[in-house]
């Protein structure tokens, strides 16, 4: 994600963060009006592609998971974001609530990726691979997707 696992200060974090804000620029310029669902097409192609990359790329880092990847954090992330396009808004009211649940998307994705409940925790500790990699992160960002969805039809 153009060199930003190798920030100093929490790098996942920083990568949520930057997935996020291009998430709501592109909302803001009216991009995923009609073209929104290309995204998940790339979101897609980029956990295989970084499945491969992280598997074919390991032995230039000192841990299995290393900080400076980020990719999963990118797809992860996402996952909820992406959700967001499903939920059917009012027109008077969607950049309010939009906005607030993008915010959301980000707070819910960081807590599941930082403390990784069941079974997030099994994947993270048994899977040291490519896959298991994007997995937790993929995980996380449906259990936030699934909280995004309840709040959604609860409050909106």
């Amino acid at each position: 994600m153009f060199g930003l696992g190798y920030s100093k200060f929490a790098p996942g974090t920083l990568a949520s963060f930057a997935t996020t804000l291009f998430f709501y620029i592109l909302f803001k310029i009216g991009y995923l009006d009609s073209r929104g669902l290309y995204l998940i097409y790339i979101v897609i192609v980029i956990f295989f592609l970084g499945i491969l990359l992280i598997d074919k790329c390991s032995s230039y880092f000192e841990e299995k998971d290393a900080k400076e990847i980020v990719i999963d954090e990118f797809v992860g992330q996402n996952i909820p974001l992406l959700t967001l396009l499903f939920i059917p808004f009012n027109s008077d009211t969607i950049n309010e609530y939009f906005t607030i649940l993008i915010v959301l998307s980000f707070v819910l994705f960081r807590f599941f990726d930082i403390f990784k409940p069941f079974p997030i925790n099994i994947i993270d500790k048994k899977m040291k691979n490519g896959l298991g990699i994007m997995l937790d992160d993929l995980v996380a960002g449906v259990f936030s997707a699934i909280i995004i969805c309840i709040i959604s039809y609860l409050c909106f």
